[in-house]
């Protein structure tokens, strides 16, 4: 693994959406996993700004999330597909029928996971996926005791999960139960792997990712398996972990 440090949360996108745009350049039918959450929201900044100044097109770039909430419409400002139009998708010239995110109101939903399964592979595969890294070593909502041999399916997230997501909602009560997300070995699939770890929060996943066990019990530790990942940590991450720099 690649790791990266930067200085600030503001470093650490802007170095995340500097190898970005130099992908879309370099292959403008590029394909890319998207992240939701946080932590790739000023990524998302940058890319815009980039895009406005310099005007980097995105009509051939292919896009699919990692995941959605199951029983959120799709508007409802809450929903993963809102949050990519309105952080992303209407503020570039990319074509909304080359975006996929997973539909979390599907009226069958094991259906809808074997559906967006197909596109991946239909698409696919995706050169470089955007991640973050959850307080319980989730990827995507892959939570622990998810098997790495895992494709998209709907899962029950965890109190701890739900918790972190809390803030986003009025109250817990309106937390979804459970998500549609693509598996691990979706997930591993991906030519390229970008992490991006900042917070004090996330200190102690960062630190067992780097030191711990390969388990599924952390669904991250499959990350050492694949062979290209780069890791974009800020000081707010080293700071509170034992890992030096």
């Amino acid at each position: 693994m690649d790791i990266i440090t930067a200085n600030t949360y503001d470093d650490l996108s802007q170095v995340a959406a500097e190898i970005l745009i130099k992908k879309v350049k370099q292959n403008p039918n590029l394909v890319i996993g998207m992240a939701t959450g946080s932590t790739p929201t000023k990524l998302y900044e940058y890319l815009i700004k980039d895009y406005k100044e310099n005007r980097t097109s995105y009509q051939g770039i292919t896009t699919f999330n990692l995941d959605e909430y199951v029983g959120l419409d799709k508007n409802d400002s809450n929903s993963y597909f809102e949050y990519m139009n309105r952080n992303l998708f209407k503020h570039i010239n990319i074509c909304i029928e080359n975006t996929h995110i997973p539909n979390g109101k599907a009226e069958d939903l094991e259906e809808e996971c074997r559906n967006y399964e197909q596109k991946l592979h239909d698409k696919g595969p995706i050169d470089i996926q955007i991640l973050g890294l959850g307080e319980n070593g989730h990827i995507g909502f892959n939570e622990p005791g998810t098997r790495f041999d895992s494709r998209t399916h709907v899962v029950k997230l965890t109190e701890s999960t739900r918790k972190a997501n809390a803030r986003f909602f009025k109250t817990m009560e309106d937390v979804p139960s459970h998500a549609i997300t693509m598996g691990i070995d979706s997930i591993m699939n991906a030519k390229e792997i970008l992490l991006l770890v900042s917070g004090k929060n996330k200190a102690k996943a960062y630190e067992q990712l780097m030191n711990g066990s390969f388990s599924d019990t952390f669904p991250a530790s499959i990350l050492k398996k694949h062979p290209c990942v780069r890791i974009i940590t800020d000081n707010t991450v080293l700071q509170n972990s034992s890992i030096i720099a």
